[in-house]
């Protein structure tokens, strides 16, 4: 599929872009700071309890038995066969045992347990690892497209890949989806994906540079808007296939991966936003403001 956006001027639309990007991240902001992150079992003590039943059920007689049990307060998240319980308290061996009993007493005889339980010394070790892996990959990602290309294309790309990833964590945020594990996997994988795009498009503009002759501030806008549109059908159609992707393991798959599918769908579309209206708009600001090269002297001949 083709899209003609050959006429868009993708440089001078940018402010609004701009603006509502920052707005975004000012909303993420407040939502971090008043609310933070629902975050699930992986990041904080507790115990997660996943049942797989043999036969149906009732949700509300699910409920009444934990509640008439006093194991404190839980989510439960009940699927076709399947029920998980995630305890915001640790369980200790008799209240295991009790509510498998309970559970093969009162909803299914048959039922089986997996039970995990997270202390508070792992899940901070947890969410340590997670930061670290996620600046790793971004100094890696600015070495890579500095030594590829240069300084304000790797800085360029840094700001977008910054914006998908705290884009989805507001999501999260605003609508107190859980954070957990496959979350930031799911993150790592659009920051490869948005790297990915930008990367292409940064190539087409250093390729369009060779052969372009740069006299004005909007000869460089248009080496930007053509880089842009020539691979835009690239960029949309590349998304949508793996957003259809995850859109289909969001709708058909587990429980235990329905956050990853989530979080990838917010991401791609990110991704693309911030590769076509964020990086290649930012780079033509920093090359724009740059200061032109002093012509080298020439030495005359003795």
């Amino acid at each position: 599929m083709r899209y003609n956006f050959k006429n868009f001027d993708f440089v001078r639309k940018s402010k609004a872009f701009f603006i509502g990007s920052i707005v975004t991240t000012l909303i993420g902001i407040v939502s971090l700071f008043l609310v933070g992150l629902n975050y699930g079992i992986d990041f904080k003590s507790g115990s997660s309890v996943d049942v797989v039943l043999t036969k149906a059920y009732n949700a509300d007689e699910v409920k009444s038995l934990l509640d008439s049990e006093g194991f404190g307060q839980y989510t439960l998240t009940a699927g076709d066969g399947r029920l998980s319980i995630r305890f915001e308290a640790v369980l200790d061996e008799a209240q295991q045992q009790k509510l498998q009993a309970d559970f093969h007493s009162k909803i299914d005889d048959k039922a089986s347990f997996e039970i995990n339980i997270v202390d508070v010394d792992i899940a901070r070790e947890q969410e340590t690892n997670a930061l670290i892996g996620i600046l790793v990959a971004s100094v890696g990602i600015l070495l890579y497209v500095t030594i590829r290309f240069e300084w304000r294309f790797a800085v360029a790309a840094i700001v977008a890949l910054l914006y998908d990833a705290f884009f989805v964590i507001t999501l999260f945020s605003v609508f107190r989806l859980e954070v957990n594990l496959p979350f930031i996997l799911a993150v790592l994988t659009v920051i490869g994906y948005s790297i990915n795009d930008t990367v292409v498009i940064f190539d087409r503009i250093r390729e369009n540079l060779r052969f372009a002759k740069i006299k004005t501030h909007d000869d460089l806008a248009n080496v930007v808007n053509t880089s842009v549109s020539q691979t835009l059908t690239r960029s949309i159609n590349t998304v949508m296939t793996v957003a259809f992707a995850a859109i289909c393991l969001f709708i058909f798959g587990s429980e235990s991966i329905k956050m990853f599918s989530l979080a990838m769908i917010f991401g791609l579309i990110s991704g693309a936003y911030s590769s076509i209206f964020i990086a290649s708009p930012l780079w033509y600001l920093l090359r724009r403001n740059a200061k032109p090269k002093k012509p080298a002297k020439v030495q005359n001949a003795p």
